[in-house]
C-alpha cells in the first residue's frame, strides 16, 4: 500500500513538473486606456512569449497608434509584467497617391482616416502590380508631414523591371508534355508573370486526375525572365480489368455464347491529356451494352477539347438503341468547362410479333433524333477520385428534331394522322457536395435530376436508371424514367487516404408513362466498403430498395462489388 502511495505522490509531481515544462514563461500586459489585457498568459517558452508581445504592438501600430511603448516593470527569469502606453491615434488628413499606377489602384479600397486603410491599400496595389509583370514593385511613404495627430503624405512606387514567364518546367517520373502543362495552367512564354496565376496553376495541378504534384511548385527569375517549375508523378489511372466467359448457346445448338465484361481505360497518352476508353457488358444471352470514347485535349493548342463517342444498347429481343457524339469542350476558367455538342441517335424494334395486331402506334418505334445542346461543368472538388471537400455541378440540354420511321412489322394503321417529325427536348442536371467534418469522418450528397420531352414519346426514348451509379439496391438499368429526381447521401468513415467504410441512402422520384402507376418513389439503403489496395480499388456495396417494382424484402437486396485495378 505505501508502494502504491509513493507511486501515486511520484506520479502527480512529475505531472506538476512537466506541466510547468510546458508553461515556462509567463506574461502579464495591463493597459490605462485598453481592457482585456489583465490576466497572466503562459507561454512554452520566452521567444514565444515575446513573439506575443511583438504581435500585439505591431497590431496596434497598423491601427494608427504609432507612438505606443511597452514598459517593463517587474522582469524574472520565467515571467515579464509589462504596461502598454498608447500615445496618440493617428489620423489621415490628406494623402496622395502620387505616381502609383492607375491600372493598379483603380480596384483599391478609398483611403479614409483610419490608419490601417492606408497598409491596405499599399497591399492591394502590390498585389496588382505582383498580377501584371512586375513582382519586384515597392511602395512607400513619402513627404510626411503632421499637425497634431494628423498625418499627410504622397506614395512612392518604383515597378522594379518587367518579368516575363518563360517556357514551363517538367520534372519527375511522368511523361506529361510541357505544352500540356502550360494550355491547363494558361502560363506560357511572353505573357506578363502573374503571382495569382502560379498559385491558381498550384490549385490546377492538384485537382488533375493524371498526376500528383510531389513538391511544392517554384519559380526561378533570371534576366527578366520567371521560369516556373512543377515536379509531377504520373498516377495509376489506366484501367484494364474483365471477364469472358463461354456458355452453350440454347438458342443455336452446338454453338457457343461469349459473355462477360471488359472495361479498358487508358488515359493521358503522349501526356498530352488524350483518352480512350471501351466498355462492353454482356451478362445474358440477349442484352449487352458497348461504349466507346476518346479525348483530344487542347486542340492544336487551343483551349478547345474533341471527344467522339459510340454508344449501343440492346434491351433483349424489344429494341437496339445507338448513339453516335460529337463534343467540343472549352476552358472558361480553372474549375469552369463549357460543352457543345451534337448527337445522333437511333433506335430500331428488334421483334415485331407482338403488335402484328395493334391499333395505335405501340410503346417502341423506330425512330431517328439528331441533338445539338450545351453543358456546362464547375469543379471545385479538392481530388479528382475521393474528394474530401468542395462541390461538383454538372448540366446539360439539348434539342432537336426526332423522325419516327415506319415498321413494315407494324400495321400502316398505327401511323395514320401521327406526326413522324416533332421537336424532342433533354435536361440533365447534378449537384455534389462533400463535407470534411473530420479527418477520419466525412458526409457525401448528390443530387440528380433529367427530363425529356416529346409529343410522341417512346419507351426506348426514356433514361435507364438504377444500379452502382444512381439507385443503389436495384439491378443496372431497373427503372425506365421520362423525368427523375433522386438524391444520394453517405456518411463516411475513413481508414486510409482512399479507404473508408459507408453507410448510404437514396431518395427518388421517377415518372414513366408507361407504367401503372406512373410515378414512383424508390427508397434504398444499405452499407459498404471501399478499399485501397497496391494496385487498385476493392469496392463492396450490400444495399436494398423498395419501388412499385419491387417490395422491401432482404430476398430482393441487391450486392454491388468490383474490383478496379490500375496501371
Amino acid at each position: 500500500m505505501k508502494t502504491f502511495l509513493l507511486a501515486c505522490f511520484l506520479f502527480f509531481v512529475a505531472g506538476g513538473f512537466i506541466c510547468v515544462a510546458q508553461n515556462s514563461y509567463w506574461v502579464k500586459l495591463t493597459s490605462d486606456e485598453l481592457e482585456g489585457y489583465a490576466d497572466w498568459k503562459a507561454f512554452s517558452g520566452k521567444i514565444a512569449g515575446r513573439n506575443y508581445l511583438d504581435s500585439i504592438q505591431s497590431s496596434l501600430q497598423n491601427e494608427g497608434y504609432l507612438g505606443l511603448y511597452l514598459l517593463e516593470d517587474d522582469i524574472a527569469n520565467d515571467s515579464a509584467r509589462v504596461k502598454l502606453v498608447l500615445g496618440k491615434k493617428y489620423i489621415w488628413d490628406f494623402i496622395s497617391e502620387g505616381n502609383v499606377p492607375r491600372e493598379f489602384s483603380k480596384d483599391a479600397n478609398p483611403i479614409t482616416q483610419e490608419y490601417s486603410s492606408a497598409v491596405a491599400w499599399m497591399r492591394k496595389v502590390i498585389r496588382e502590380a505582383e498580377n501584371h509583370g512586375f513582382p519586384f514593385a515597392e511602395i512607400k511613404l513619402d513627404s510626411i508631414q503632421r499637425s497634431g495627430n494628423r498625418l499627410s503624405a504622397v506614395f512612392s512606387y518604383d515597378s522594379g523591371p518587367l518579368i516575363l514567364w518563360d517556357s514551363v518546367k517538367v520534372e519527375g517520373e511522368t511523361k506529361t508534355q510541357e505544352s500540356y502543362i502550360q494550355n491547363i495552367t494558361g502560363i506560357r512564354p511572353g505573357t506578363p508573370f502573374s503571382q495569382s496565376q502560379f498559385e491558381e496553376a498550384n490549385q490546377i495541378l492538384t485537382r488533375s486526375p493524371y498526376f500528383l504534384q510531389t513538391q511544392s511548385p517554384s519559380v526561378e527569375f533570371q534576366i527578366k525572365k520567371a521560369q516556373p517549375t512543377f515536379t509531377l508523378r504520373d498516377r495509376n489511372t489506366n484501367v484494364l480489368d474483365g471477364i469472358i466467359g463461354l456458355l452453350p448457346n440454347a438458342n443455336e445448338p452446338g454453338k457457343m455464347l461469349i459473355t462477360g465484361q471488359l472495361d479498358l481505360e487508358l488515359y493521358h497518352l503522349g501526356g498530352k491529356g488524350r483518352d480512350v476508353a471501351v466498355h462492353w457488358q454482356r451478362l445474358n444471352v440477349a442484352t449487352q451494352s458497348l461504349d466507346i470514347s476518346a479525348k483530344e485535349s487542347f486542340l492544336f493548342n487551343s483551349p478547345l477539347d474533341v471527344s467522339l463517342g459510340f454508344n449501343l444498347l440492346k434491351q433483349d429481343s424489344t429494341f437496339l438503341n445507338r448513339y453516335l457524339s460529337l463534343d467540343f469542350g472549352y476552358h472558361m476558367s480553372s474549375n469552369s468547362y463549357l460543352r457543345f455538342f451534337t448527337r445522333r441517335q437511333s433506335s430500331d424494334v428488334l421483334s415485331t410479333k407482338s403488335y402484328e395486331d395493334a391499333t395505335k402506334l405501340p410503346d417502341i418505334a423506330d425512330y431517328r433524333w439528331n441533338q445539338y445542346g450545351v453543358g456546362w461543368n464547375w469543379n471545385k472538388l479538392d481530388s479528382p477520385y475521393f474528394p474530401r471537400r468542395g462541390f461538383l455541378i454538372s448540366s446539360e440540354f439539348a434539342m432537336g428534331n426526332k423522325r419516327i420511321l415506319e415498321n413494315t412489322g407494324f400495321p400502316p394503321e398505327v401511323y395514320v394522322g401521327l406526326d413522324l417529325n416533332s421537336p424532342q427536348y433533354l435536361g440533365k442536371g447534378e449537384i455534389e457536395k462533400h463535407f470534411y467534418i473530420s479527418p477520419i469522418w466525412g458526409m457525401w450528397f448528390k443530387g440528380s435530376m433529367g427530363f425529356t420531352q416529346n409529343k410522341n414519346l417512346l419507351l426506348n426514348d426514356l433514361f435507364r436508371l438504377g444500379g452502382l451509379k444512381s439507385i443503389r439496391g436495384f439491378n443496372e438499368n431497373f427503372f425506365f424514367a421520362r423525368s427523375y429526381g433522386y438524391i444520394n447521401m453517405e456518411q463516411r468513415l475513413f481508414f486510409g487516404e482512399n479507404s473508408f467504410l459507408m453507410v448510404f441512402a437514396d431518395f427518388g422520384i421517377l415518372e414513366n408513362p408507361y407504367f401503372a402507376p406512373s410515378l414512383d418513389k424508390p427508397v434504398s439503403f444499405g452499407a459498404g466498403i471501399n478499399l485501397e489496395t497496391g494496385s487498385g480499388i476493392f469496392r463492396f456495396i450490400y444495399g436494398v430498395g423498395k419501388s412499385n417494382l419491387q417490395p422491401l424484402q432482404f430476398s430482393y437486396s441487391r450486392i454491388h462489388f468490383g474490383y478496379l485495378a490500375r496501371f
